[in-house]
């Protein structure tokens, strides 16, 4: 849908003179003069008379007419009257705002006057320009730069007074900027004013360059007049000095150094002109030399002396070649030689900066400025032929581009989107640059650079996010053709990545170029007729309908959101063809159980092309036509929710928000709503009430539509008709809300609560519940008891229920709701004052919502009265609140009441708390009173409050009582174990114990456990405070206060506190000098120094990080105070824990435990109040202060320096993972990197653990949150290059830290040694890799660190080995992995000998097979390239097959070699008859067939039990069982000896459970992938040459439980005709007694959830098939006795303990037995049995479980289509049953 946003309306404000002004200006205008001139006065004192703004422009308006037609009749010039008319217009145009639409309408007036009078007009507004920019102050200057600003903006007559004031309105700038740079020396810490500021700043250097790019010729005019120039040159000057000054303090923030280099370049061109002297001096600045024989004048070079100082910031560079592509012309002019220097000097300046640049905001200037020279080089290129340099240095194959291309390639997937844009879009400006230097520039594809830039980005592997719009670069520029011809199934892979959400929109984007420009190439071959289609429908419209049919939902879910759309605005045409498509779909591509099938694919493609306005249904052609109503009625109860979300979409959704709502779509809806409104899925809740939101924002517009129609129309017909729509629209509301309603019963489900409420707040938002019948009188259908259901909902626990209800229950009528009725009302308040005491936290918050309800009702002060009288609460209310006699509205009196109730209730608890506290705790906990305080504040609109001495009154005790409350509860949460303080084993008879627990409470803890242990308190175990407490109107009631409830009443009462004075502190207007406001400055720093205490000295985490979001609250409102001091106070606080933290020893009160506690929320708040667009001076001051800190210290580790060492590394933590800070944090990143791989060798556990934090918060960091559960997934990392140019600093420490640790791992000397560091490299490492890009002259590459990274291959330790291997992957490139799996195995011993080291034999083949894995099995990894690679690395490993045979006496390493030939020889294509492939198979199947497994030696050798015997047998098991299960032919000699049948055998009766294990899990994955082929058919057989009878002769005697279910599971898989009958040896089972064998598994197996399932469903299948066989009369007693046990097996595992899988397995084995047990008509089983399964079946329909329910629902795809076609109806809401 197209939004139309209104630009929001200037501001019409009246002119406002000072009296003494205003005087004078009457008294000018009120001499004699002419008729036209007293005529043109008195308008123009009307005006200033007048305070009516719109009244002042007619005046005005009126006077530039009577200007406009004015006659020269004295000719000697204009009188008097006339031109103190002028001079009055002038005054008021300099005194008005530069946004006031009265400023535009003088400027216009004084645009009128006759030629005759410009000049005078011209001078008088000179003359009242000059006198203000002399006189006024610089609180002015804001205003006055406007006011120079508005001159220029479509004003000749300003213009020209600007030129005629040029030289003094440059000084004045100047002077402007000269004092907002003294009075920025002066802003320290107070960021706002210091934002403000820079704002100014900038707006006047933005301004200046406006009048010198406007007064260029009166700029040069000038500086010939040599009265004229040395004024002008001053003005020059000292600007350019200002400028400089602005360019050289990094204090400034980059817009206002940006554009100050902007200035700096055109003064300069304004001086020297646009030739090469002005390129040879701007180069000159940008080397940072002043070049030779410079031409520029002498003042001009002083001025900008400071811009040729080598100690200058690197970034001042930058912002002058911005100024250099901003301000010089390159566009449609040959280059001068000197320009063509400076050209090519501008990327070769800005790329050597690019290293050096850390922070993300000068990374996006960098690609900004890179972005901005490539198109001014594009524009120089195509104003004509370029010159034999340019096309020499911009060629693609020369050094700059290739630069430029790895700059891009460095930034392509910076976490800045403007970078990446702006990478992308120099991507394309160098094509075009190659291109017009190119020789191929009519036909690109013939280009070899473009061609091999193509094949490289195909190359690289898909999760580069950066390849995509490179490749839609190359789309546009080669045509889609070109690419597909490289790679044909570019359209399917892209489909199959839409599955990725984080990839999705990089591929969709790819998608829409590729498919736009084939079909432009198309047409332009074919014409624009039908005949391309086809073709592009096959490429491009098929595959993507096999992706919608087949694929899982979730993998579908974005090419609705990011593909159709766009393919179908490509092509409106082509939703025919889908839809013809999807209903010729053979019934073989309807998917797995997880894909949406035909029908899903259906609506997807039907609901874009409804939301694109491609069908309509008013025409018919959707609804009855495309597709049938019965379709989509099915559709809307589908089993998947996605494939309902669309269809619902696809009713709900439309292109115009007016379109009349049909009939069917309302029923459509009707039969939608019952059965979805309970839905479990929070995604699905959210996108239904989106969904239905549309709906009924299209109602409300349509029916306002037809309203409109209705007045207007004569037809009568037509009238009716309409009328007819709206009633239809009444019928289905009313309809809706009572359906909504019913559901609010009690005990209603929260998902059904929750949709309910959502759907009446909308038709209250659109509708109103009112009885008028514009909103269809929809109060008449909200009754007491619908109102009743609603409010029943405050008390459910769940908070957004809550809220729902709440607001919806003050749009409901209040005649339904009932609390005008005065009793009604007290019994509410009386309920929420009840719950304010509860012990139960979510009480409280129902005890809120019921007081914001009560608030709006008149009788609420009476009702706080009765109750106070009642409960001898000593309540005294203003008087001003309870008479009609102020102004103050019902709300704030009704406000302001409750919380002086509420005070009054909390003084009493207090005070009861303060006596004791665990009597506090069990009765009336203070927490639930302040949080109502709290809600009822945020209610009020505080700065229109009208009681203002009341509400400052109760401030003031707001705060004190807070403070009371805190003193009460802090010692437990300030405690050092405050979770379990309270003694609670025994009895204590008096209340003495209390005194104890006070004692022990006490924050006396220090952080000595760096020096000693802290003994517990042996006197105060064991007991327990039990104090006797009366309650009203009975005897002594004894109470037990468990240690938990006291901890609970203090960490929330804690937290409330903090919650109370933040609300206070932000939203109660500040009193200062000039404001009557309801908190002081006194109060506010009391409040923050509060919060300081509690942030710093809290351990319960609940209570300090409460604490922290209200401490947040305060320094927000500190920042945007008005008052110096209190701005000034966050960085105040701040150097002030800096210090203490610094110098904290064990002695110190900070916390150093739990992570320091809140001392890390106290820092974060501080530097969150810090503007993102500030300069960040507190961030990088507190960052420079703590990563020293965190650093260990040169002495070694002391009591001084560990403390401060923890407590930094926590700190950098907490920064670290504020999002808050976004990407200022990231220049930081290498030294707390650093920081915390050293922090690994400190002694001290406490460091380490930190530093451990504080690693994996910087991983994560840096590479992103792991989207998966795959450790080692490609998407969480990024090239070598982009990591060491983000973090320059890392890479020299990572490379010598590696280089410590690795020469620390050899194991040759026989110790172990453990780098503490190594670990933590390594998994840094295994994140990075090269890219195909980088080339092999990259300054920060990754070969560096390869040769240590191999060389861990000798350690000691199994797991360094493995996390080498692991780091060395994605260190090698894609085409390099054979060769340097080559190399590996070279350096392998190719002989036994006495020097051999296991452990590096180990080592190195873990690398191999870690290389070939991943190199094997990456679904991103481009095609392979053609070569002979497969055959060196034979070539090396046949020399070496002697590790994986009996000469190599490690089990470990022969183990490993093993693996290593099994993926060689599994993964490489089937060979040809000589080939290297074929000869390794048979020797490896000679090394199997001759090993232990199948061939052993002796008894030693069965039962092999050696360090890794098991190992190394799993290894030889998972060889064999490919051998095993491979086709015949592949390994050469099976199919003559029968090696396939005996190695299953073998395997299977091997003694070592683990290879069974194995095997039968290779076996069942190998049947479900057959099975799967079939199209989930049964199988015939086993598809390889094994014995059914093995696998049943197993199930009888397979000791091992794990195995003993892998069996069953795979007999389960096979078809049943062969298993039975059943095989013991040679003995055959009746089926009888195979069933009660497997009965008796299940019965027995309760220890093992896999066995009972596997046993369970096995029998279920039995059991069918005895059904089947034999009817119900010719079972025999035993079969009968065997069913009835199965049943009673089935129905135990459907009871709600039950855990989930078993569930599932019943729900499975319930569902095929539904056409023969359960809906059969003979009812085999007896109307007992099958009721009995009935029910488990309705039980498991219900359960909590999703996975559960939907199993059971599939049950509907089985019952016959006769029962379902007789009126069988099965409540969807109840049973959750959906069709397919």
């Amino acid at each position: 849908l197209v939004m139309v946003v209104k630009k929001k309306a200037p501001k019409v404000e009246a002119i406002t003179l000072d009296s003494a002004k205003l005087e004078s200006l009457r008294a000018s205008l009120s001499v004699d003069g002419d008729n036209g001139s007293r005529q043109l006065a008195q308008m123009l004192k009307d005006c200033l008379a007048s305070a009516d703004a719109v009244q002042q422009i007619q005046l005005v308006s009126k006077a530039g007419s009577m200007l406009e037609h004015l006659e020269d009749l004295n000719e000697s010039g204009p009188g008097a009257l006339l031109l103190a008319c002028l001079n009055a217009m002038g005054d008021m145009y300099i005194t008005l705002q530069a946004k006031n639409p009265l400023k535009r309408a003088i400027a216009s007036a004084l645009s009128n006057v006759p030629d005759w009078l410009q000049e005078k007009a011209v001078c008088s507004l000179s003359a009242c320009l000059s006198a203000s920019l002399s006189s006024l102050g610089s609180e002015h200057y804001s205003h006055l730069t406007d006011c120079i600003t508005s001159c220029l903006d479509a004003f000749p007559i300003g213009e020209r007074c600007i030129h005629q004031l040029l030289t003094e309105v440059l000084q004045f700038f100047k002077r402007a900027v000269g004092e907002y740079l003294e009075i920025n020396r002066d802003l320290a810490g107070r960021h706002v004013a210091q934002a403000q500021l820079m704002q100014s700043c900038l707006a006047v250097v933005k301004a200046s360059m406006l009048v010198v790019q406007r007064s260029q010729d009166v700029i040069s005019a000038k500086l010939l007049e040599s009265t004229m120039a040395s004024s002008l040159q001053q003005a020059f000057s000292g600007l350019l000095e200002c400028y400089t000054h602005i360019l050289t303090d990094e204090e400034f923030v980059q817009a206002v150094q940006s554009t100050a280099g902007m200035a700096v370049v055109l003064l300069i061109r304004s001086v020297m002109g646009n030739g090469d002297a002005t390129a040879d001096t701007v180069a000159g600045l940008l080397q940072c030399s002043e070049p030779q024989g410079s031409s520029a004048p002498q003042w001009l070079r002083e001025s900008c002396a400071g811009l040729y100082v080598s100690s200058r910031p690197a970034a001042v560079a930058l912002y002058l070649s911005h100024g250099a592509l901003a301000m010089l012309n390159w566009r449609g002019r040959v280059l001068c030689s000197q320009a063509e220097k400076l050209l090519l000097l501008i990327p070769d300046v800005i790329l050597s900066l690019d290293i050096r640049v850390k922070e993300s905001s000068t990374a996006m200037v960098v690609a900004r400025v890179l972005t901005l020279w490539s198109s001014a080089a594009v524009d120089c290129l195509q104003a004509g032929c370029p010159t034999p340099l340019l096309r020499l240095s911009l060629h693609g194959d020369s050094p700059l581009p290739s630069r430029l291309h790895h700059h891009i390639y460095t930034h392509w997937e910076h976490p800045l989107d403007g970078v990446r844009h702006q990478t992308r879009t120099l991507f394309r400006n160098l094509l075009l640059l190659h291109q017009h230097c190119s020789d191929h520039a009519a036909d690109p594809t013939s280009d070899p650079y473009v061609t091999q830039l193509a094949h490289s980005l195909l190359a690289l592997e898909w999760h580069v996010k950066g390849k995509y719009g490179a490749l839609a670069c190359l789309a546009d520029h080669l045509g889609a053709e070109y690419l597909l011809k490289l790679d044909a199934t570019l359209p399917s892979r892209l489909l199959g990545l839409m599955g990725d959400q984080t990839l999705a929109p990089y591929a969709s984007e790819l998608l829409e170029r590729l498919f736009i420009s084939h079909k432009a190439q198309l047409c332009g071959r074919l014409g624009d007729g039908p005949s391309w289609m086809d073709d592009w429908h096959r490429t491009w419209v098929m595959p993507l309908l096999e992706v919608l049919c087949t694929a899982r939902l979730d993998q579908t879910t974005y090419i609705l959101d990011y593909f159709l759309p766009k393919l179908l605005r490509c092509s409106p045409a082509s939703l025919g063809h889908m839809v013809q498509a999807l209903q010729e779909m053979p019934s073989g591509l309807e998917g797995s159980l997880g894909s949406r099938g035909a029908l899903g694919a259906l609506m997807t493609c039907l609901r874009a092309a409804r939301a694109q306005g491609v069908v309509k249904p008013a025409n018919e052609q959707l609804w009855g036509g495309l597709v049938p109503l019965q379709l989509l009625r099915q559709a809307l109860v589908h089993k998947h929710d996605q494939v309902r979300m669309d269809a619902l979409g696809l009713v709900c959704e439309s292109h115009r928000s007016t379109e009349t709502l049909c009939t069917e779509e309302m029923e459509l809806i009707r039969h939608f709503l019952p059965s979805n409104l309970n839905s479990q899925s929070p995604g699905v809740r959210q996108q239904t009430v989106s969904l239905l939101k549309k709906f009924l924002c299209r109602m409300k517009d349509s029916a306002q539509s037809l309203q409109r129609r209705i007045a207007q129309e004569r037809d009568q017909q037509q009238r009716e008709k309409d009328q007819l729509v709206l009633k239809t629209y009444q019928e289905f509301l009313c309809w809706l809300c009572e359906r909504l309603f019913q559901v609010l019963q009690p005990g209603a489900s929260f998902s059904s609560c929750l949709v309910a409420l959502q759907l009446l707040g909308l038709v209250a938002e659109h509708f109103s519940f009112g009885m008028d019948s514009e909103s269809f009188a929809l109060g008449e259908c909200v009754t007491d008891l619908h109102a009743q259901a609603v409010l029943y909902c405050l008390a459910s626990n769940f908070l957004e229920v809550k809220q729902l209800a709440c607001t919806l229950l003050q749009k409901l009528p209040p005649a339904s709701v009932g609390l005008q009725d005065q009793e009604k009302l007290q019994s509410v308040l009386q309920a929420a004052l009840d719950l304010s005491t509860s012990t139960k936290p979510f009480d409280s918050v129902t005890a809120a919502h019921l007081l914001n309800l009560l608030l709006h009702q008149e009788g609420l002060q009476q009702a706080l009265l009765h109750c106070a009288q009642e409960q001898n609460i000593p309540l005294q209310l203003p008087a001003l609140i309870q008479t009609q006699a102020s102004d103050a509205t019902v709300l704030e009196k009704n406000t302001l009441a409750v919380i002086v109730f509420l005070m009054a209730c909390l003084r009493v608890e207090v005070a009861l708390a303060e006596t004791s506290l665990l009597q506090a705790a069990s009765s009336c906990p203070l927490y639930g009173r302040a949080h109502c305080i709290t809600a009822a504040l945020q209610q009020l609109k505080t700065g229109s409050l009208q009681l203002q001495a009341e509400w400052k009154g109760v401030v003031t005790d707001l705060i004190a009582l807070s403070y009371r409350m805190s003193d009460v509860v802090s010692p437990v949460v300030q405690s050092s174990s405050p979770e379990g303080l309270i003694p609670m084993d025994t009895d204590s008879e008096t209340s003495a114990g209390l005194q104890r627990i006070l004692q022990e409470i006490q924050p006396r803890d220090t952080n000595d456990f760096f020096t000693s242990a802290r003994e517990l308190d042996a006197t105060s175990e064991d007991q327990t405070s039990t104090p006797q407490a009366n309650g009203a109107g009975s005897g002594g009631e004894a109470y037990r206060v468990t240690a938990q409830m006291v901890l609970v009443c203090c960490w929330r009462s804690m937290k409330e506190v903090s919650m109370l004075l933040g609300e206070l502190c932000q939203s109660m207007p500040l009193q200062t000098q000039t404001h009557k406001g309801l908190i002081t400055k006194e109060q506010v720093e009391g409040v923050g120094q509060y919060f300081r205490e509690q942030l710093l000295q809290s351990r319960h985490r609940g209570a300090f990080e409460l604490a922290y979001v209200g401490f947040v609250r305060l320094t927000d409102m500190l920042c945007r105070s008005g008052s110096a001091t209190l701005q000034q106070l966050p960085a105040q606080w701040l150097k002030e824990v800096l210090e203490e933290v610094k110098c904290s020893d064990p002695s110190s009160k900070l916390c150093a435990t739990r992570r320091s506690a809140g001392i890390p929320f106290y820092i974060q708040a501080l530097l969150s109040s810090e503007p993102k667009s500030s300069s960040c001076s507190l961030l990088k001051m507190t960052m420079r202060e703590l990563t020293a800190l965190a650093m260990p210290s040169h002495g070694g580790a002391t009591e001084r320096s560990t403390v401060p060492q923890v407590h930094a590394l926590n700190i950098l933590r907490a920064l670290y993972r504020d999002t808050r800070l976004g990407e200022n944090i990231m220049p930081f990143v290498s030294e707390g990197m650093k920081a915390a791989v050293l922090g690994f060798t400190s002694p001290i556990w406490a460091v380490r653990n930190s530093s451990t934090l504080l690693f994996s918060t910087l991983i994560t960091r840096i590479f992103g949150v792991k989207r998966g559960k795959d450790e080692h997934s490609k998407k969480n990392r990024m090239t070598g290059r982009e990591f060491f140019t983000r973090f320059p600093a890392l890479y020299p420490f990572l490379l010598s830290q590696l280089e410590e640790a690795a020469g620390s791992v050899d194991s040759d000397s026989g110790q172990v040694k453990l780098h503490p560091s190594l670990f933590l490299l390594l998994l840094i490492l295994g994140r990075l890799y090269p890219s195909p890009m980088d080339g092999s002259s990259s300054p920060l590459g990754l070969a560096p660190f390869m040769p240590f990274i191999i060389s861990c291959a000798r350690a000691a330790v199994y797991r360094t080995r493995e996390m080498a291997a692991r780091a060395l992957v994605p260190f090698v490139l894609v085409t390099h992995v054979p060769s340097t799996i080559q190399t590996l195995l070279e350096n392998l011993p190719a002989e036994p000998g006495p020097g051999t080291q296991q452990n590096h034999i180990h080592g190195t083949l873990l690398q191999v097979l870690f290389l070939l894995r991943s190199y094997l099995t990456d679904v991103h990894r481009p095609q392979a390239p053609k070569g002979d690679q497969n055959s060196d690395i034979i070539g090396a490993l046949w020399p070496r097959l002697w590790l994986a045979t009996r000469r190599n006496p490690c089990l470990v390493t022969r183990g490993t070699m093993l693996e290593v030939l099994a993926d060689i020889c599994t993964s490489l294509s089937p060979p040809a008859e000589d080939s290297q492939v074929k000869k390794l198979r048979e020797k490896t199947l000679a090394i199997l067939l001759d090993s232990e497994l199948v061939a052993p030696l002796g008894p030693e050798e069965v039962h092999l039990s050696s360090p890794g015997a098991t190992q190394y047998l799993q290894s030889l098991a998972r060889l064999a069982a490919i051998v095993a299960m491979k086709s015949a032919g592949v390994w050469g000699r099976q199919e003559e000896d029968g090696v396939q049948k005996h190695l299953l055998q073998r395997l299977l009766q091997c003694p070592h459970y683990e290879v069974r294990q194995l095997v039968l899990e290779r076996l069942l994955e190998r049947l479900k992938m057959d099975w799967e082929k079939t199209q989930r058919t049964d199988l015939q057989s086993l598809p390889f040459d094994l014995g059914v009878a093995t696998l049943t002769n197993l199930a009888l005697h397979e000791p091992h439980p794990t195995c003993l279910a892998k069996v069953l599971q795979v007999l389960t898989v096979l078809p049943l005709s062969s298993l039975l009958p059943w095989c013991d040896g040679n003995v055959s089972l009746t089926d009888e007694e195979a069933l009660e064998h497997l009965l008796s598994v299940a019965e027995k197996s309760s220890h093992s959830l896999e066995l009972h399932c596997a046993a369970l469903s096995l029998a279920s299948r039995l059991v069918v098939h005895l059904v089947e066989r034999k009817p119900q009369e010719k079972l025999g007693g035993a079969a009968v006795e065997h069913v009835t046990l199965w049943g009673a097996m089935v129905n135990q595992c459907c009871s709600e303990e039950r855990p989930a899988d078993v569930k599932v397995t019943a729900a499975e084995v319930i569902v095929k037995a539904t056409p023969t047990l359960l809906t059969a008509s003979t009812l085999p089983l007896g109307i007992k049995h099958t009721l009995a399964l009935w029910q488990n079946l309705f039980t498991l329909l219900q359960d909590e479980d999703m996975d559960v329910r939907e199993r059971a629902a599939d049950f509907i795809c089985f019952v016959p289509k006769h029962l379902l076609s007789t009126g069988m109806h099965v409540n969807p809401r109840t049973a959750r049953i959906f069709r397919y």
